[in-house]
């Protein structure tokens, strides 16, 4: 087999395999509380990755503590919640995204966000600063997990 022929074999498996067919596809899985009237699913697996939405500090009524510690903190207990959806939990953590409504209360975000995860083993990070989040929060953070 000459090395143009051996390419075009490669090519065609490649795209084969990238293309997906129904059999190859991953499935879409979503994950949603019962009871929850949300217009989205707070967890969507898509073979191996958990697809978090973005989660506020909002108690289970509805109501957003004053401080930015104490949302971050019930934003971190909704993504505990939301893993525990799927069966998974913040060891699964690879990546975080962190809105924050105001960029000046980092230092009052940071180490209620870093208790809830090993040291050494920190997800990746990106954080930037909003003019606004839902309801009216001062935090949102949404993550990718491996699922289990």
């Amino acid at each position: 087999m000459t090395w143009r022929v051996a390419a075009c074999v490669l090519a065609c498996a490649l795209f084969t395999a990238c293309a997906g067919t129904p059999a190859g596809s991953p499935a879409v899985e979503h994950y949603v509380r019962e009871g929850s009237r949300a217009p989205f699913s707070p967890v969507v697996r898509v073979g191996d990755v958990l697809y978090l939405s973005g989660q506020i500090g909002a108690r289970p009524d509805g109501t957003l503590p004053d401080s930015l510690a104490e949302q971050t903190r019930l934003a971190m207990e909704n993504i505990e919640a939301a893993l525990a959806l799927a069966g998974a939990g913040l060891e699964d953590v690879f990546k975080c995204t962190v809105m924050l409504d105001d960029m000046s209360q980092w230092a009052e975000f940071n180490p209620v966000y870093l208790g809830y995860f090993t040291p050494g083993r920190l997800p990746a990070r990106s954080a930037f600063g909003t003019n606004g989040l839902a309801l009216g929060a001062l935090v949102e953070i949404e993550c990718l997990a491996h699922a289990r």
